[in-house]
């Protein structure tokens, strides 16, 4: 709708700062159902429409990421408008993309011929080691940015909690990665368990000055709403699953309590963006560019 109805801010949007790294969210929204119609699939015996369903959805947002994760970097590379101070953890989002993406294209993977499957799954190793290495390259200039430059912009304070958006879902789709009992390579499941392990713990560091940093915004600086606060969901969601997955592998006590204590925390964020997003969206402030009203094709 947006690109039918306002074709220039959406073109413009490509190229801009920050707006741009938004557009992998898309492909994310099509995995997101896709393991959504994958676990409905699952209730039944043989081959339910709900899996089809879930294996189309998620080559296309396979295709999409894959596309957004070449075409962003080409446009940051090309031009020279870019600068540090545009720099904020919403950059994680296109690695996000990526690096799910196995956490729905290993369990449907038994779905395609069997001289499709290892192709597949050399696929969903690529998504997920280019999320993965991308997020430790931007991670550093991120860290540089919030070090030695001025504070991010209110509206902006929430998506430092998407740091715990990849490493969550990475961490799920490396361990959907490992459940693959029909692999058709030879997975070294203890390794890729080890290592959720690890990354899971490293998660527990960015949770806590998350919340530090979001406490001293709101009794320092200010917090007003904007869209950005959706960035207190999905990646302290993420983080929630990764838990109880781990969990699960594991049987660490201690781990079921951690996820459930923040399970009940994104119940609490959840609730308090969505009554603090229906009156702006009903008013229309969450279509507004920059405090104008976008620009119609016909204007």
């Amino acid at each position: 709708m947006r690109w039918i109805k306002y074709p220039r801010n959406a073109v413009g949007d490509l190229t801009h700062p920050q707006n741009s790294h938004f557009y992998p969210t898309i492909g994310i929204g099509f995995i997101v159902i896709a393991g959504n119609f994958l676990q409905i699939g699952r209730i039944y015996v043989g081959m339910h429409p709900s899996l089809v369903v879930a294996n189309v959805l998620w080559v296309i947002g396979s295709l999409l990421t894959v596309f957004f994760a070449f075409l962003l970097p080409y446009l940051q590379f090309s031009r020279s408008h870019f600068r540090i101070e545009h720099v904020n953890p919403a950059w994680f989002i296109p690695p996000v993309a990526l690096i799910i993406l196995p956490l729905i294209g290993a369990p449907v993977l038994h779905l395609w011929p069997a001289a499709w499957q290892e192709p597949l799954l050399v696929f969903n190793y690529f998504c997920w080691a280019s999320g993965f290495f991308l997020y430790l390259l931007l991670s550093a200039i991120a860290l540089y940015r919030l070090i030695l430059h001025e504070p991010l912009p209110s509206r902006l304070a929430p998506t430092i909690w998407i740091n715990l958006g990849l490493i969550g879902a990475g961490m799920m789709a490396l361990l959907a990665l490992s459940k693959l009992s029909n692999s058709p390579v030879q997975i070294p499941t203890a390794g890729l368990n080890l290592f959720s392990l690890i990354f899971w713990s490293f998660g527990i560091w960015w949770l806590g000055m998350a919340i530090i940093m979001t406490l001293h915004c709101i009794r320092r600086i200010e917090l007003p709403y904007a869209i950005s606060w959706w960035a207190f969901i999905f990646p302290l969601g993420a983080y929630v699953g990764a838990s109880y997955m781990l969990y699960q592998v594991y049987d660490i006590a201690v781990l079921g309590w951690f996820g459930f204590v923040l399970y009940w925390l994104l119940v609490g964020l959840w609730g308090l963006t969505l009554v603090r997003t229906i009156p702006h969206a009903y008013h229309g402030h969450l279509f507004m560019a920059n405090g104008e009203p976008l620009q119609r094709k016909d204007k």
